[in-house]
């Protein structure tokens, strides 16, 4: 029998994908969530562990007797820190799929002294987790750059409700403000967002994108990589459906592919690399799993809180993705 591995957020719809990859890994997933009648209806034949974030002795009571737990409950401006601290209660790693950008630098700030000897590794997801990554293996032997571009070129995002309360708790905590990170740093303003043409490698083209429409990279690739600009970019198309609901064939699956292009650049010389798939949030379950597989395996490359590219091989970890995710550099 494999290691259990508590996954607060169990019946959510990444929460779902992460159990089934855990289950596929041969770990023995622990459902555990708010609602102990969603967890049964979501999770049948599992241990279920009904716990609340405003309740510690429930969250404790949900993490006995694993091995490690992996965060797939939002709002994480909510959860993230009573979920993290109930994992260094129990010593054990803590792994999330935050997209929140606020709540990522929430847990670098919050816990980066009082998780030294412990492994947190926030954002471990599509966005976030994914660019990192990708950045990390592009750069190779650079030890820092002048910029890294992100464009996200999705086919279309039909959002969960989950997405959506995210992304609704995060404007209230900017004041409806959008957010850069330019000159080392992250900065709020007013100003309208720029649609630009990104011309994306074959087969999709040139497209217009939305510059600045700012994702959690600007928090995992500055936490571990000298660059004073990161900037995030979403094709137009995609980002007019954000207004819908989630659209899932029956095994849960959404329609949409995704093609990922980061560039990274020094001076006059450009590195590239190349990630495409199916399904933005199915592919976060073998991002987080992976990294809860290398972390239990000792294959990481520190301690402490740290974004995906900080703390494992990203080359290594890239390659392991390779049933789920193309990636070419």
């Amino acid at each position: 029998m494999g290691s259990k591995v508590a996954v607060f957020g169990a019946y959510g719809h990444t929460g779902r994908f992460v159990v089934a990859e855990l289950f596929g890994r041969g770990f023995v997933p622990l459902a555990s969530g708010r609602d102990a009648a969603k967890l049964r209806a979501a999770c049948p034949g599992l241990e279920t562990r009904q716990a609340s974030v405003d309740d510690p002795a429930s969250l404790d009571r949900a993490l006995d007797g694993a091995a490690a737990v992996i965060n797939c409950a939002g709002p994480f401006a909510l959860t993230a820190t009573p979920v993290i601290e109930a994992a260094l209660r129990a010593g054990i790693p803590y792994v999330d799929v935050a997209a929140e950008i606020e709540a990522c630098v929430d847990t670098f700030t919050r816990f980066a002294d009082r998780a030294a000897d412990a492994v947190v590794v926030p954002a471990m997801a599509f966005y976030g987790g994914l660019g990192d990554l990708m950045a990390t293996a592009a750069m190779g032997d650079w030890t820092a750059a002048d910029e890294v571009h992100i464009a996200y070129g999705l086919s279309g995002w039909h959002p969960t409700a989950g997405t959506l309360g995210a992304g609704a708790v995060s404007r209230q905590r900017r004041t409806g403000r959008h957010v850069r990170y330019t000159g080392g740093e992250l900065r709020y303003h007013d100003e309208p967002r720029r649609t630009v043409d990104w011309t994306f490698p074959a087969p999709m083209g040139t497209k217009p994108v939305i510059a600045e429409f700012t994702m959690t990279d600007v928090v995992t690739i500055p936490s571990h990589v000298r660059v004073p600009e990161v900037r995030t970019y979403m094709t137009v198309d995609a980002a007019e459906e954000l207004a819908n609901t989630a659209a899932a064939d029956e095994r849960g699956r959404s329609p949409e592919t995704f093609l990922v292009d980061v560039v990274v650049r020094s001076g006059d010389e450009e590195r590239r690399a190349v990630a495409h798939g199916r399904d933005i949030y199915a592919v976060s379950a073998p991002l987080a799993v992976e990294a809860v597989d290398r972390i239990l395996s000792g294959r990481t490359k520190r301690t402490g809180v740290a974004a995906a590219g900080a703390m494992f091989d990203a080359p290594g970890f890239l390659r392991a993705l390779s049933p789920h995710i193309t990636v070419s550099e």
